[in-house]
Order: structure tokens, then C-alpha cells, then sequence
């Protein structure tokens, strides 16, 4: 990756020690990018970066929700690499499976600051620090849970669809400046997701009507579209990369 020309963009992307994260760093770190990963275990964040690069990464350690944390990512990409055009909200959480009728509250508002509140914060930040004067692009990692009921994940559906309308927001009041836009995706193969298909990838991957699912690549690639110049003229939109699994909505 090091012999990669570099691109002069900046990116900040959150929740990045592994999984998807580590997937959308991977893809900006491949096209020339510099990037900043966050994370919460300081020695996983270390490993992720000497594998991305020390030479084009850097990494800081704490909780999404924190905003002393938010602070310091965006305070340290902008010492350490002068610019920030690129926010990528990842960093989420899913701490609770059962119905939300019984849903803990204390556990519900855990999930809308780590999951909502933080993204707010970093985009806020930001804004501020580079995006306002010098323009960018934000991507939020929302999910299809957000666009359709979810049995046993319900509080992360709701928080995900909060995330969709956090999306259009920003994307109106940035505008004409920053591009503001999520990606829905479906089951990617990840630790944060292994509940969802460990012991029956086979049988979840054939609801799929590309008969796979999803790998952090996939989003890695929609990311690095939609914080690219090709996808200049969108912003407020949902990209839902789902592998087809909603074209079986409705199909008994």
C-alpha cells in the first residue's frame, strides 16, 4: 500500500480495529488516502495500523461516545495530517437481542449515543475543524434494520433509522459544501454480526439472492464511492448493499 501515490485527502473513520471499519480504511488507505481509525482497545487499534501503514495511518483510542475522544480524533488528524475531508461514521453498538417491549432503557440510551449521538458529535466537529471552509463528504454506516422491522435487534433498527434521518439533516444544512450520505447494509461477516449466521452461514446465505454475505470489502467499496469523485452530485441518499436480500420483501 505504501506505493500508492497519495491522493492529498484526509479521511476519519470510526470504529476502524476491525470489520467493516477496517474495511472502509482499507479501500481509502488503497486509493492513496491518509486515515485516521478510531477504536476502543488500544492494541487492536495498533495492529490495524501497522497492517494499513503506519506511514499513511494513525490511530486513537477511545469510546465513540465520549466527546472529550471525539475531540482528540479530530484534533489529531488535523495535527498529524493538516485536513479532514472525509468523516466515516462506523463505530457501533448492539448490546441487547430480545423483544423492545422488554428493552432496558438505560441499555436503549446506550445504543443511541454510541450509535446516533456520537456521529452528530464527529460531524459537528468536523464541520468546524476543516468541512466548513474547505468542503468534504460524511458517510454514515446505518443498516437495513433501519429501513424495516428487525425482530430481537429492534433498539439498533430504531437507532439505525435515526442515523438515516441524521443523514438528510446534515446533508441539507451542509449543503452546498459537504455531501452528506449512509449505506444500509445487510449481514456482513464480521464479529459484530457472528450472532446473526455462526453455525448456519449456508442456510443465511441462501435467503441471499447473490447466494453470499456481505464481507467488509463490499462496504469498503461503497464508502470509497461516495466519498470519490464520482459521486459528486449525491448527497442525502441511503445506499442499500444488501447483496438482493430485499428483493424478496413480500415473496412468501
Amino acid at each position: 500500500m505504501t506505493s500508492v501515490e497519495l491522493s492529498g485527502k484526509v479521511a476519519l473513520v470510526t470504529g476502524a480495529s476491525r470489520g467493516i471499519g477496517y474495511g472502509i480504511a482499507e479501500a481509502l488507505v488503497a486509493r492513496g488516502d491518509r486515515v485516521c481509525i478510531t477504536g476502543r482497545n488500544e492494541e487492536a487499534l495498533k495492529e490495524a495500523v501497522e497492517k494499513l501503514g503506519a506511514d499513511r495511518v494513525i490511530g486513537v483510542a477511545g469510546k465513540a461516545h465520549d466527546e472529550a475522544h471525539q475531540a482528540a480524533a479530530v484534533e489529531r488528524t488535523m495535527e498529524a495530517f493538516g485536513r479532514v475531508d472525509f468523516l466515516v461514521n462506523n463505530a457501533g453498538t448492539n448490546p441487547v437481542f430480545g423483544p423492545i417491549a422488554e428493552l432496558d432503557l438505560n441499555v436503549a440510551r446506550k445504543v443511541f449515543e454510541t450509535n446516533v449521538i456520537s456521529a452528530l458529535g464527529l460531524a459537528q466537529q468536523t464541520w468546524k475543524a476543516w468541512q466548513k471552509e474547505n468542503g468534504g463528504a460524511i458517510v454514515n454506516i446505518a443498516s437495513v434494520a433501519g429501513l424495516a422491522p428487525s425482530p430481537f435487534i429492534g433498539a439498533y433498527g430504531v437507532s439505525k433509522a435515526a442515523m438515516i434521518n441524521l443523514t438528510v439533516q446534515l446533508a441539507h444544512e451542509f449543503a452546498p459544501k459537504v455531501r452528506v450520505n449512509a449505506i444500509a447494509p445487510a449481514v456482513i461477516k464480521t464479529k459484530f454480526a457472528q450472532a446473526l449466521y455462526e453455525g448456519r452461514e449456508e442456510e443465511a446465505a441462501a435467503a441471499y439472492p447473490l447466494g453470499r454475505l456481505g464481507v467488509p470489502s463490499d462496504i469498503g467499496g461503497a464508502a470509497a464511492f461516495l466519498t470519490s469523485d464520482q459521486s459528486a452530485w449525491v448527497t442525502g441518499q441511503t445506499l442499500v448493499v444488501d447483496g438482493g436480500i430485499f428483493l424478496n420483501a413480500g415473496v412468501a
